[in-house]
């Protein structure tokens, strides 16, 4: 009787070990990120939901994927995620534009979320909108002045179109957009301050109860492949509702700098009538390949949209 008293704790220890380490690990490739191929959009679309969380009207979709810096080789791969969720599901209409112009405020008023596709800039003045006019034969007729007060009339236009009741979604790099703006990074959450190299991130939920998060429920941590981003300035004061958090236990960081405090790399904000959702995953492709990072995009996007309600006050120290 003893022994089989024995043994079947022996299972018991077995099964909540099991519990225990059951995590949602996604596959790398180990090749170069290659433009979305009809085999992995095929994949995507499998994946994606079928229908949104939330019965809403059809919303209007602006994904803004310009560049000037760093090219994530992932961006495409991101356009076609909003594309896939938005036909998919019913719950919005997604147009891609590479056209800084399209961020005045009479271009943006007919969408109802803006979503920043990896925007990085260059240098040390990190700011994308000089950086396009600059090297934009189009505006080559303006001055140096004429050219910073359309960067800050551009820049105000995205801060009113949140502000006066819209949504944002903030993809991975786009922070670094401008990145040396404190109006623009207290918008966002936090500016970009750097990032260990790619590697293998544990992330998990900060609160397994947040609707926001309810596509990871019961799954364990997401491990995925992914430039584990740290971010500084408005991002100290933590102002914000997270979602997601990463394991800098484990990770490799060479500077030793991201276990100083913890890293979020998903939160949600209201900015004045309107809503902000950052996701930093992922850096790569086969991230989006998976049912629940798709689901929690979707949800994060209609949270911002207005249509999915829920907490985003921001939790107290310690809570």
């Amino acid at each position: 009787m003893l022994k089989h008293r024995h043994f079947a704790f022996g299972l018991l220890l077995v099964a909540a070990s099991a519990c225990a380490v059951r995590a949602e690990k996604i596959p790398y490739a180990k090749s170069n990120i290659v433009p979305p191929t009809p085999q992995w959009t095929a994949k995507v679309k499998e994946n994606a939901p079928a229908k949104p969380t939330v019965e809403a009207p059809k919303r209007k979709l602006l994904v803004f994927s310009l560049r000037t810096g760093y090219d994530h080789k992932v961006m495409p791969h991101v356009d076609c995620v909003f594309r896939v969720l938005g036909e998919k599901s019913g719950a919005f209409e997604t147009t891609i534009s590479t056209d800084i112009e399209d961020l005045m405020p009479d271009k943006l008023a007919p969408y109802d979320v803006l979503v920043l596709n990896n925007n990085c800039s260059v240098g040390e003045r990190r700011n994308l909108l000089l950086d396009e006019m600059e090297k934009n034969k189009e505006y080559s007729g303006m001055t140096e002045q004429q050219r910073q007060a359309k960067s800050d009339m551009i820049e105000k236009s995205m801060l009113d179109f949140v502000a006066g009741g819209k949504g944002l979604v903030v993809i991975h790099g786009a922070p670094t957009m401008l990145n040396n703006s404190a109006k623009f990074t207290e918008m966002v959450g936090g500016a970009f301050d750097y990032h260990p190299p790619n590697q293998e991130v544990t992330v998990r939920t900060v609160d397994e109860s947040h609707p926001l998060v309810a596509a990871f429920r019961g799954k364990g941590p997401f491990i995925h492949r992914d430039e584990p981003y740290c971010f500084k300035g408005a991002y100290e004061k933590l102002d914000f509702r997270p979602l997601l958090s990463m394991d800098t236990k484990s990770l490799k960081d060479p500077n030793k700098r991201a276990g100083k405090m913890v890293r979020y790399v998903a939160w949600i904000k209201p900015y004045g009538k309107g809503r902000v959702f950052y996701c930093s995953p992922s850096h790569f492709p086969e991230s989006y390949e998976s049912p629940t990072l798709l689901r929690f995009v979707l949800d994060g996007t209609q949270y911002a949209a207005g249509d999915l309600k829920c907490d985003d006050s921001t939790p107290k120290r310690g809570s």
